[in-house]
């Protein structure tokens, strides 16, 4: 009988530990998950600026002037990102040419507001297509 209350008070002394590693361990947890969060929006972002860039070139290299490929990559762009943010679009390294292609690059900011501190990183995109070849260049 005399090693009951030893048993007894070694357990004692463990009593509430996995409260206190609980407590401790939870913050770090939390900033994982937001670290994972803020990680899958910035990769989902990239993908959709990604696609409006491609959109954009695809709109530009249809068009028959270049002032009309400039409205139309913008339009595209500003529809692609449905107003997450306000996409600066540039056509560049454009060759007006039968056989020649289009360059679209896309730009926008995006904000990192939901993860508690007011960060913003900027996006950018960039696709080259080539020019309809059945348009009539004027």
């Amino acid at each position: 009988m005399s090693g009951a209350p030893a048993r007894a008070s070694r357990h004692g002394r463990d009593r509430g530990s996995m409260a206190v590693e609980t407590v401790m361990l939870a913050p770090v947890f939390l900033l994982f998950l937001m670290f994972l969060v803020g990680a899958g929006r910035v990769v989902e972002a990239q993908g959709e600026v990604n696609g409006a860039a491609r959109d954009a070139a695809r709109a530009a290299s249809v068009q028959r002037t270049l002032a009309a490929a400039e409205g139309a990559a913008r339009d595209a762009a500003r529809s692609a990102l449905r107003g997450q943010c306000a996409p600066v679009v540039s056509l560049s390294g454009s060759d007006w040419r039968e056989g020649g292609t289009v360059r679209a690059g896309v730009s926008c900011e995006l904000k990192l507001d939901f993860l508690g501190f007011g960060a913003a990183r900027q996006m950018k995109g960039d696709s080259v297509v080539p020019l309809e070849q059945f348009r009539r260049v004027e």
